[in-house]
């Protein structure tokens, strides 16, 4: 068993920094117009799923956003469409890239780095699930739309509930953390459960009643709670390590935004687990669970606002030193996470604080994924994102 030694730390030369980092100067440039046409799938990595997530919780959000004016569902469709493409594409490249690359391809679950990034690809594939059935219903119908929902949601809990177990044993197991190496990244891995937690909810009314029900509800509460706890320990970590070592390098700076995923998609979770629960089980229980979504919701959304407000500090701060690169992708999808869980507590509540915060950030998600999509497209065509410099 090999043993590795890792840290994030402030230096731009750190692993983590390198991992992400891309190449800037008009030389490395020129080099990159060298490679190959295939050779773009040497930089492949699971970190590109993010690019569907952060592109796919846009059409979510805008589905079920409390304000809703004309053009808003045409235009979350078209968007939804769009990450599906992305997420065929991806899958397809994906698969080409460990037939092609297969050295490069295990190395990602080796790096310390990128293998937290496993967790993108469930991720991706229960949001475009989603997608399907609030939206994708309108073009194919809603027993296509379950039909191809309940694959993508069956097949992202699967890989999600392995990154979640696997990704941390290899962390225990192959490598050596130092006390600054915590960054947002190490969420990855287990918010997946997560998202099936808050994905599944939707899924439980279209599930024979009885104990089929009960079974998807109470696995959405279990894998509730598997990523709400690992995610708390985890988050401590970022917290204890951004507050002793500070800023972490310039190229991980956007990770920061990652603990807002696990916050705004439990408190997601919880209110639209709520909101089902009376489809499956007694009316006691039910409520019980009504009003855990409360209890929990709030103060849960009142944190993430507070890290919000951190991580929007903490970016300005760093600004002038953030080059583009794939991390950039962490403004998006953690984001849209807070414009569900603001949603659904709007829902629960008809507290029109909710709403207005809702309707704000989901114009900040807009304009956090214009920026970053216009980046990735430009350096993906222009730059080094495809073709960095060996």
């Amino acid at each position: 068993m090999t043993t590795s030694t890792f840290r994030t730390g402030t230096d731009a030369k750190s692993p983590a920094a390198k991992a992400f980092a891309p190449a800037r100067t008009a030389v490395e440039r020129a080099n990159a117009v060298e490679h190959q046409p295939g050779d773009a799938l040497r930089a492949l990595a699971p970190n590109w799923f993010a690019v569907v997530m952060g592109t796919g919780i846009i059409a979510n959000a805008a589905a079920t956003l409390p304000l809703q004016f004309p053009g808003l569902r045409g235009a979350a469709t078209l968007i939804w469409a769009l990450a599906a493409g992305l997420l065929v594409v991806l899958s397809a490249a994906w698969i080409a890239h460990w037939r092609r690359h297969p050295e490069i391809a295990r190395s990602h679950g080796a790096n310390p780095v990128m293998m937290q990034f496993y967790g993108a690809p469930p991720m991706a594939l229960m949001t475009i699930g989603l997608g399907t059935l609030l939206l994708g219903s309108d073009l194919i119908g809603m027993s296509a739309a379950v039909a191809i929902d309940w694959v993508l949601w069956s097949a992202g809990t699967a890989l999600g509930l392995i990154s979640a177990c696997a990704i941390p044993f290899r962390m225990i197991t192959r490598h050596s953390f130092d006390g600054d190496a915590a960054f947002g990244g190490w969420l990855m891995p287990v918010v997946p459960p997560m998202v099936s937690a808050a994905t599944g909810a939707l899924l439980i009314p279209h599930t024979p009643a009885g104990q089929p029900r009960m079974t998807l509800l109470f696995a959405c509460l279990a894998m509730f709670g598997l990523s709400l706890i690992a995610a708390f320990v985890t988050i401590t970590m970022i917290w204890s390590r951004l507050l002793h070592h500070g800023l972490p390098a310039a190229g991980m700076v956007a990770t920061v935004w990652i603990v807002l995923g696990p916050l705004g998609q439990s408190v997601t979770a919880a209110g639209q687990l709520a909101t089902v629960a009376p489809t499956a089980l007694p009316a006691r229980e039910a409520a019980g669970l009504d009003v855990f979504a409360l209890l929990f919701g709030v103060p849960t959304w009142g944190f993430a606002m507070l890290w919000l407000g951190l991580a929007i500090a903490v970016t300005w701060h760093a600004r002038k030193s953030m080059s583009f690169n794939m991390t950039w992708w962490g403004f998006t999808f953690p984001l849209g996470t807070c414009v569900t869980g603001s949603t659904v507590l709007y829902a629960h509540t008809g507290a029109v604080l909710f709403a207005v915060v809702a309707v704000a950030l989901f114009a900040l998600l807009v304009t956090a994924w214009a920026v970053v999509a216009g980046r990735t497209v430009h350096d993906a065509l222009y730059g080094t994102l495809l073709h960095p410099v060996r």
